[in-house]
């Protein structure tokens, strides 16, 4: 049953991406189609991290989902919006995962 939690939790971390994606591109809500993305993707996402805490532990969920979001969206931002990222951002996201390896595979809390 763990398995569909994990399925939940990464639908959430995909549709949590496009909705921060979109706000971006929404340009402060004006943008209608960004917009409804956005509303869309978050609530799905919440949606969804609603569902994975059935079977996952609240810590676990919530650090996963985080992390991965960071992740994603700061990848996002270098490949699609021309951010730049330097030595400390590197280092700063490899400590999340590092954080989210350690909270999954030697933490109890990661066997919830």
């Amino acid at each position: 049953m763990k398995n569909i939690g994990l399925l939940y939790l990464a639908i959430a971390i995909v549709s949590e991406v496009i909705g921060t994606t979109a706000l971006k591109l929404s340009e402060g809500f004006t943008k209608p189609l960004f917009s409804t993305v956005v509303v869309v993707g978050y609530g799905l996402a919440f949606y969804l991290l609603s569902l994975s805490l059935k079977t996952l532990g609240v810590g676990f969920s919530y650090a996963v989902w985080a992390g991965a979001g960071i992740i994603l969206i700061a990848v996002i931002g270098v490949l699609f919006f021309g951010e730049k990222i330097d030595t400390p951002g590197v280092v700063g996201m490899a400590l999340i995962v590092v954080g989210v390896v350690i909270l999954n595979f030697y933490s109890a809390m990661g066997k919830g």
